[in-house]
C-alpha cells in the first residue's frame, strides 16, 4: 500500500509538470501557427527591418519598435544594474541584521507592486519633471527607462545578494589575511566570484523588461518612429500588441503575433542564457 502511494503521488506530480509543459509547448505552437503566415508573405527581412508600420495599408514593418525596445531596455539596464548591484552589496556586506530585515522585505514588495501602478505614478510624476525640466513631451525613452529600471531592481538585487553571500567564507577571510581593505575583498574577490549569479540577475532582469507592457504603454508617447534623443516617445513590440489586438483582424492580427514570435524568440535567449550562466554557476 505504502509503494503504491508513492508510485501514485509520483505520477501525480509528473502529470503536473508535463502539463506545465504542455501550456508552454501549445503557447508556442499557436503563436507560430498565427504569425508565420504574415511572415512567409512579407518576407522575414522585409518584416524585421521594415520602416514603415501600417497595416491597413498592407505596411508591416517592425524596426521602429524593435529599436524602441531595444533603447528603453538599454535605459532601464543602464539604470537599474549599477543601482540594483550596489544595493546587493550593501545588503550581503555592510547592512546591519536589523536594517537587512527592513529591507529585504521593502525590496520584495517592490516586486509584487502592479505594474499599472508603476505607470500611474510615471505618468503623474517622471513625465511631468521630464517635461518640465529637460523638455519634450515627457513621454519618452527616458520615462520608461527610469520606470522600468525601478521594476528590475528586485530581480537584480535578490539574486545578486543571495550569490554574493553563497560564496564561501574563506575567500573573504583569505583576502583580509593576505591585507586587503574591505572594499578591495568586494571589489577584487567577491564581485568575480559572484559574477555568474550576478550576470544572471541582470538578465532575468532584462528579460522583465523586455517583456513589461502596461508600463510602457502608459509612459512611453507609443510614437511609430525612430527615436532621435531619449526625450522622443517610441513604441515597443509590447506596446504594440497591447494596444492594437483590440481590433485588429486578418493579416493585421497574424502581424501582431508574427510581432509575437520576435519578442517570444528574444525572451527566450535571454532566459536560456541565464540558464546557462547559472549552470556554470554550479558547476
Amino acid at each position: 500500500m505504502k509503494k503504491f502511494k508513492e508510485k501514485l503521488s509520483g505520477r501525480i506530480f509528473f502529470i503536473l509538470a508535463l502539463s506545465t509543459i504542455s501550456a508552454l509547448v501549445l503557447i508556442t505552437i499557436f503563436i507560430f501557427v498565427e504569425g508565420m503566415p504574415l511572415i512567409a508573405e512579407v518576407g522575414l527581412f522585409n518584416f524585421i527591418f521594415g520602416m514603415v508600420w501600417s497595416p491597413s495599408q498592407g505596411h508591416f514593418g517592425i524596426f521602429p519598435m524593435i529599436v524602441g525596445t531595444v533603447s528603453v531596455t538599454f535605459g532601464a539596464a543602464l539604470i537599474g544594474i549599477p543601482v540594483g548591484i550596489c544595493c546587493s552589496i550593501f545588503m550581503a556586506e555592510f547592512a546591519p541584521a536589523r536594517m537587512r530585515s527592513i529591507f529585504r522585505p521593502a525590496i520584495q514588495l517592490l516586486a509584487g507592486i502592479p505594474s499599472v501602478v508603476y505607470g500611474f505614478w510615471g505618468l503623474i510624476y517622471i513625465v511631468p519633471i521630464i517635461r518640465d525640466r529637460l523638455g519634450g513631451p515627457g513621454l519618452s525613452v527616458l520615462a520608461g527607462s527610469v520606470i522600468l529600471a525601478i521594476m528590475i531592481l528586485p530581480t537584480i538585487i535578490s539574486i545578486s545578494e543571495v550569490s554574493i553571500m553563497a560564496l564561501p567564507r574563506h575567500y573573504k577571510e583569505g583576502a583580509l589575511a593576505l591585507g586587503m581593505t574591505h572594499w578591495q575583498t568586494i571589489w577584487r574577490v567577491q564581485l568575480p566570484a559572484a559574477k555568474s549569479g550576478i550576470v544572471a540577475g541582470v538578465i532575468l532582469g532584462i528579460g522583465r523588461a523586455v517583456g513589461e507592457t502596461m508600463v510602457v504603454i502608459m509612459v512611453l508617447g507609443n510614437a511609430v518612429a525612430l527615436p532621435e534623443s531619449i526625450l522622443d516617445p517610441v513604441r515597443t513590440l509590447t506596446t504594440n500588441i497591447g494596444i492594437e489586438m483590440g481590433y485588429a483582424a486578418g493579416k493585421h492580427q497574424q502581424a501582431l503575433f508574427a510581432t509575437g514570435i520576435v519578442l517570444f524568440i528574444l525572451i527566450m535567449i535571454l532566459n536560456i542564457t541565464a540558464q546557462i550562466i547559472t549552470r556554470r554557476k554550479s558547476k
